[in-house]
């Protein structure tokens, strides 16, 4: 079980985890730079790109913070104890975080922002500024969505047989809510910086006011919490509610 793993193995797996999110975050980056398919084609087709990083995590092993929120099911069966709920949690997202600030220090040394006359350099800018202008209530929000995506689409893997079978459960979730610009803690934690660095590497393109690491934290701190919500509440608990309390009388699909 999740919440009896080592506190090693479990910071490793968050390790991984923050970097595959990150995998994705960059391949998304990438897709969006330049395109001329319209608002709508260009941010599914980011969606579907962006996917990478979740299907990373479950088909070759990470753990996720955002994943992890299911454990909160466990937790209302009272089969796993709320310390033990809250020690995976931390460990995890602090991997996840090591994991994804470590994937922006590489990727920001292999010099590929420069691409396209630093056209991919400008787009990761203007993704960070978008994610701190938020205002609390709407980063709030976004992560509640989100969140409640990405624990549907790993709650949908659970009925998968095969490599594919988890590859098609998780790409129309996560793709919506990237289309749709709800906020992952996760992927913000690559998102962001990297905008940073951007930002300073590449003076001429401009930057916010928000764009610094007060902005980071006001961003995260809020996205963090709407992802807790979002994925312990309105999956996790709503499930063990219709499937789990009162000894199992609800009908699995």
């Amino acid at each position: 079980m999740k919440c009896q793993m080592p506190v090693p193995q479990t910071l490793v797996l968050g390790i991984l985890a923050g970097a595959f999110i990150a995998f994705g975050a960059m391949f998304y980056t990438l897709t969006i730079t330049g395109s001329g398919a319209g608002l709508g084609p260009a941010r599914v087709l980011g969606g579907v790109t962006f996917s990478l990083g979740l299907i990373l995590v479950l088909v070759g092993g990470g753990e996720l913070f955002t994943g992890n929120n299911l454990i909160a099911m466990a937790w209302a069966d009272r089969k796993v104890t709320t310390r033990a709920l809250l020690r995976n949690w931390l460990w995890v997202y602090a991997g996840n975080l090591v994991g994804a600030l470590g994937t922006v220090g590489l990727f920001y040394f292999t010099g590929c922002l420069a691409l396209g006359d630093n056209a991919v350099a400008a787009t990761a800018v203007k993704i960070a500024v978008a994610k701190t202008s938020l205002s609390l209530s709407e980063a709030l929000a976004r992560g509640i969505l989100c969140n409640a995506l990405v624990c549907l689409a790993v709650w949908l893997c659970m009925a998968a047989r095969s490599v594919t079978d988890k590859a098609i459960a998780i790409v129309f979730p996560i793709t919506a809510f990237v289309a749709l610009g709800f906020e992952h803690s996760v992927a913000n934690m690559y998102l962001i910086p990297i905008g940073m660095l951007a930002a300073s590497a590449v003076p001429e393109i401009g930057v916010a006011t928000t764009l610094n690491f007060g902005g980071f934290l006001h961003n995260l701190l809020a996205v963090t919490v709407g992802n807790i919500f979002g994925g312990s509440v309105l999956v996790a608990l709503v499930y063990y509610f219709v499937y789990i309390r009162g000894k199992g009388k609800g009908v699995m699909p």
